[in-house]
């Protein structure tokens, strides 16, 4: 049985090996992947049909809740106001 000092040696020398594997197999796949959206004229679309380019949409979202007293409105989203917090929210939904 072999020591730990050689143990560690041999996972040093298979964890380069792993890493040279891996840089290879990726740099293959990347060159298949842009031979296959060249010879198809694929699109960012085409291959990531829900996304917009610029990552999760942050369009405005309609308020749900409006306070009587001050007119002040919350979408239901986030941290609830002061005015609505441990309150029932059926009074004031919009």
């Amino acid at each position: 049985m072999a020591n730990l000092k050689d143990l560690l040696q041999q996972q040093q020398v298979l964890s380069a090996q792993i890493e040279e594997a891996r840089k290879k197999e990726v740099a293959d796949a990347v060159h298949r992947v842009r031979a296959m959206i060249a010879e198809y004229g694929l699109t960012e679309k085409d291959i990531f049909p829900g996304r917009s380019g610029k990552g999760r949409s942050t369009g405005k979202v309609a308020p749900k809740y409006r306070d009587p007293a001050t007119g002040n409105t919350w979408t239901g989203r986030g941290k609830p106001p002061r005015w609505i917090e441990g309150k029932d929210r059926a009074k004031f939904a919009i």
